[in-house]
């Protein structure tokens, strides 16, 4: 049996990613490969950016603060904190936040083996 980890706010790894522009992305990938053969899970902070990005694993989204807004096509999803989004794998979108913090899970764990980008 695996033990419980506690990742504690103020020591997540962030580390940038994205397009960073006038704005600023950052990303700490909290569980990957090395913790579980199946899923993914993280946080995410967004901050007056715009991330074009085709999803290669089935995604959940929860906003915890600030707005997140999400495009797919001619549609834009608005959040807050709170809301959930579900993404399907193969969607192409944009991640667009204005002090946006998210918790993302996703599904399989092994997206990048699965797509050779390991």
């Amino acid at each position: 049996m695996s033990e419980v980890i506690h990742f504690q706010r103020d020591t997540m790894p962030f580390e940038p990613f994205g397009e960073q522009g006038n704005g600023s992305a950052s990303i700490a990938r909290l569980v990957g490969p090395q913790l579980s053969k199946t899923m993914g899970a993280g946080v995410a902070r967004f901050d007056n950016v715009s991330i074009e990005w085709t999803v290669l694993y089935d995604e959940l989204l929860f906003t915890l603060d600030g707005a997140l807004t999400l495009r797919v096509g001619e549609h834009a999803y608005e959040t807050r904190p709170g809301d959930v989004l579900w993404i399907p794998a193969g969607t192409s979108l944009r991640y667009e936040g204005r002090g946006a913090t998210v918790f993302y899970a996703l599904a399989p764990v092994d997206w990048r083996e699965r797509n050779n980008l390991a």
